[in-house]
């Protein structure tokens, strides 16, 4: 067995496609020479992927990324990496090479990438698919924030729920900024869209690969949790209360601080996405009433143990 994977592997080395596996954090744990040489990757490295694209885009080379602003670019794709299991797409390299990349993710979290260079593709058919690609990628991509959006969010309550694990099911958390509207009264639609951005930037950050953050209306945004249970669910939630909580995003009002609160149900047996969505939302209003700026836990779910705040 093992003379049969150095073999395996000899052959990913002199292949010309290229190869990659990311762990569930979106850390490389292999890529063979066509996409090490692709992404300028040398063979002793294990860099995140954000890294691995944050460095190419400032040195012009890798991926052939058109955004003026590549944080929120790279938000926007986080929002959709790695949410499915199984999506292909077109991409453009530097070096001129157009490639065809697929990503097929595990239940674990663990993503294979492929891709084989397709440049010999007419160019008019190629202009035709890159539209395409933008014109779904807009699709599911709340404007404002760069997130994913209620659609977007929704299929992956949806995909959660029908994966199903009975020793850990998943999680969904619905969270809302505190006092939204009189931010809005007070300074005005612009300074609550710097809010809205600004969270949905601290909130990112904080958001594995496999889970899938996105706004859902307003000031209102929704998180999946997939194989998480409760009490792990609000331990992620405390550390994003905490993000905020030190936030101070307006330059000209450097004391202007904000929170949010939540609430997390645990998926149960049965469960749609209304049902699931109706619990967490209820759980939130919850905290709504006890102060604000805390997280409440669904308390018709049984294994619910405490409430944070």
């Amino acid at each position: 067995m093992a003379k049969d994977t150095r073999r395996l592997f000899e052959l990913f080395e002199t292949s010309p496609v290229l190869v990659a596996a990311y762990d569930g954090f979106d850390r490389l744990h292999y890529a063979n020479a066509a996409f090490r040489s692709a992404y300028f990757i040398t063979p002793d490295e294990m860099p995140l992927w954000p890294d691995l694209m944050r460095r190419n885009f400032h040195a012009q080379r890798g991926t052939v990324i058109r955004a003026g602003d590549f944080e929120e670019w790279l938000r926007s794709t986080q929002s959709r990496r790695g949410k499915v299991g199984f999506r292909s797409f077109e991409t453009d390299l530097f070096d001129g090479r157009w490639l065809w990349m697929t990503e097929t993710v595990e239940k674990d979290g663990w993503m294979l990438c492929v891709a084989t260079d397709v440049t010999g593709l007419k160019a008019k058919t190629r202009t035709v698919r890159q539209d395409r690609d933008l014109a779904i990628k807009a699709s599911y991509t709340d404007e404002l924030t760069g997130v994913a959006n209620r659609r977007f969010v929704t299929a992956r309550i949806e995909d959660m729920l029908q994966r199903n694990e009975q020793s850990s099911p998943g999680c969904l958390c619905v969270l809302d900024i505190d006092r939204f509207k009189s931010i809005n009264d007070q300074f005005g639609h612009q300074t609550g869209d710097a809010i809205l951005r600004d969270f949905a930037m601290r909130i990112h950050r904080l958001v594995r690969r496999t889970d899938c953050f996105g706004r859902v209306g307003g000031e209102e945004f929704v998180l999946t949790l997939p194989a998480t249970p409760v009490e792990q669910a609000r331990l992620i939630l405390e550390r994003m209360l905490a993000s905020v909580r030190r936030s101070r995003p307006l330059q000209e009002r450097p004391d202007f601080g904000y929170t949010f609160s939540a609430g997390i149900a645990g998926a149960q047996p049965g469960d749609t996405a209304i049902s699931l969505y109706a619990r967490a939302d209820r759980a939130l209003y919850m905290a709504k009433l006890a102060g604000r700026d805390r997280i409440h836990l669904d308390e018709s779910d049984p294994d619910r143990s405490a409430v944070a705040g």
